[in-house]
């Protein structure tokens, strides 16, 4: 599922793109096609995220709610568009001296919604590393008090948004920080250094378009190791690293199942948590 760096990137490439100019919107499958009508034509006021939701605004308090899911994907693309290929659920274009063309395609969600229904959606959202007056104690409140495995509450949008399975799998790792580590075992100091690791790495992925979190000492050249390879892209710790040696440390990744999801870490890294008193 693509992380929040995706939408944020995903969000400027369309304010740039169409951003105060009128948009011929169109649904090729026919899925959105009365709302595109309603929307066809108009200026596109702007674009933003909020973790893994994308809205994209129109004049009247009117906004594209949208939400690609595991699969989905909006194409933001130079040039007159062509004819559509494939199954567009979306269509944005904009003709004069700078065309340019936009596809949705695969996304689970895509709803034309008032502001009211866009506040309530931000409402129920953490705090997102990529969004300036974002307040990280909010999300450690939470945390803190929590019984739930970190790894569980970093993934959880409710507590913070926009952290995917990679990021989640490599702060940790970063951290020294096993990923069935209780919430409320954690320190202040821990999270905020989670906290302060996302909003430097996430930055980062809105600029490249690509995960890396590797330190400069763990890069191919200062390795002398091949780069990884992997549909995912960027040079990472543990993340789909199964069996594989740590490079740290070079113990082979361990993963397993927490909710329905994989984590990746390494077992001499990031230890067990073991209460004080029995250590």
């Amino acid at each position: 599922m693509p992380e929040g760096h995706t939408l944020r990137r995903l969000a400027d490439e369309i304010g740039q793109a169409f951003g105060g100019r009128a948009v011929r919107v169109s649904s090729p499958t026919g899925r959105f096609a009365a709302d595109a009508a309603t929307l066809d034509g108009q200026r596109l006021v702007g674009a933003d995220s909020a973790g893994k939701h994308l809205f994209v605004e129109f004049p009247a308090d009117r906004f594209l709610h949208i939400h690609l899911g595991l699969i989905g994907k909006f194409d933001v693309l130079p040039g007159p568009a062509p004819a559509p290929v494939g199954v567009v659920r979306l269509r944005l274009e904009a003709n004069g001296p700078a065309p340019a063309y936009a596809d949705l395609r695969g996304a689970t969600q895509c709803d034309l919604v008032t502001l009211a229904r866009r506040d309530t959606v931000l409402a129920g959202l953490g705090p997102d590393p990529l969004r300036k007056e974002a307040d990280p104690d909010l999300a450690w409140r939470r945390i803190s008090r929590s019984h739930r495995p970190i790894g569980d509450l970093l993934l959880d949008q409710g507590v913070l948004a926009g952290v995917g399975n990679v990021y989640r799998a490599e702060v940790l790792f970063r951290g020294r920080l096993h990923p069935l580590r209780p919430g409320r075992t954690l320190r202040a100091g821990q999270w905020r250094a989670i906290w302060d690791d996302l909003v430097e790495l996430m930055a980062e992925g809105v600029r490249t378009g690509r995960i890396d979190t590797v330190r400069p000492e763990h890069t191919p050249d200062a390795m002398g190791r091949p780069p990884r390879k992997d549909d995912h892209g960027g040079e990472v710790y543990v993340y789909r690293r199964t069996g594989q040696p740590c490079l740290v440390c070079r113990t082979a990744v361990r993963t397993a199942v927490l909710k329905e999801r994989n984590i990746f870490w390494c077992s001499r890294c990031q230890r067990p948590y073991r209460p004080r008193a029995l250590q």
